[in-house]
């Protein structure tokens, strides 16, 4: 795996005019800090994906999805390729290890960089026939793979490649041990960002839906991990994200969810309560939490740009 970026200037990201922080319930005041403005790191980009923080490099691996490439930034002001070409990899996640567990449009796989760089590939084929196109992915503290597996990345060839579809939308969890992989809900249309709650008793799931159909099902749902951490409970919507919808999430330590939406950023309490608004003026389709020791840093992928803002909270720490 390649060394963390060194050199360049400290961080000096350039705050942007036109955002807003939109109280919605009082907590949220709590939250946002008025001398912090949302700034601006880096843009140009044709669509940001996956955003992951790498906290012993201080420094963000994020997708700039349809060219192929795995972008890093890093805290002193440093840009630059960290692989290319990618496979249109989209989400992607670090294991308990520290590598990078990805999900890869082009080979319709999540594969894992090793730490000198080669790419393992975990998981192609689900009972003889090929995943759709993994979407995105989170590992849990037991060293399970939970990813998504809707058509989207072979729905057309911008963001992959245009092809059948060989098994129908589902969540899967991929044992770390024996390599199995176990489809553990098959109840949604389009399966898209995922998240546990801090304590893994709950898995959070956009539904973004079936893009072939006019009103595609748009809903942020809700699902109990049972099992001993091994399977999942029935779906139960918990927020309609609105305008746009919930793609890609960050979880805060207090179990708030800060989904991407329509016009910026949308913050959730547990239990799909909203609670306020950052709105940018662009679509959101991925954040994470990140930015030093405290994870107090919100990174927010917006379109074509790439933004962030400090927060009077943390992201969360996973068992």
């Amino acid at each position: 795996m390649p060394f963390p970026l060194t050199g360049g200037v400290p961080d000096a990201g350039l705050p942007i005019a036109d955002f807003r922080f939109e109280t919605v319930e009082p907590e949220f005041d709590q939250l946002t800090l008025s001398n912090a403005p949302v700034e601006v790191l880096a843009t140009g980009f044709r669509w940001i994906e996956g955003l992951v923080w790498m906290g012993d490099w201080a420094t963000l691996l994020f997708q700039d999805l349809p060219r192929g490439r795995t972008m890093a930034w890093s805290e002193r002001g440093r840009l630059a390729v960290w692989r290319e070409p990618s496979g249109n990899a989209n989400g992607q996640a670090r294991d308990r290890q520290g590598r990078v567990v990805a999900c890869v449009n082009l080979e319709r796989a999540v594969v894992r960089v090793e730490h000198d760089g080669s790419v393992t590939r975990l998981a192609t084929h689900f009972e003889g026939r090929r995943l759709n196109s993994p979407n995105d992915v989170v590992v849990k503290s037991d060293g399970s793979i939970w990813f998504t597996d809707p058509p989207y990345g072979i729905a057309n060839d911008y963001e992959g490649e245009r092809q059948a579809s060989e098994l129908p939308p589902a969540v899967y969890r991929l044992d770390p041990d024996t390599g199995e992989l176990a489809a553990v809900s098959l109840d949604f249309q389009g399966p898209n960002g995922l998240a546990f709650s801090p304590d893994e008793s709950r898995l959070y799931v956009a539904e973004t839906g079936d893009q072939s159909r006019p009103e595609p099902t748009q809903v942020l749902r809700v699902l109990d991990v049972s099992g001993e951490g091994r399977s999942l409970g029935k779906p139960r919507d918990l927020a309609k994200v609105s305008p746009g919808y919930t793609d890609g999430m960050a979880v805060d330590e207090a179990g708030r969810i800060w989904s991407s939406a329509g016009d910026g950023v949308h913050c959730l309490g547990p239990d799909g309560r909203l609670l306020g608004r950052i709105h940018l003026g662009l679509t959101v389709s991925n954040l994470t939490f990140g930015g030093g020791p405290h994870l107090n840093r919100l990174f927010i992928g917006a379109s074509h740009t790439l933004m962030a803002v400090f927060l009077n909270t943390r992201g969360a720490r996973w068992p």
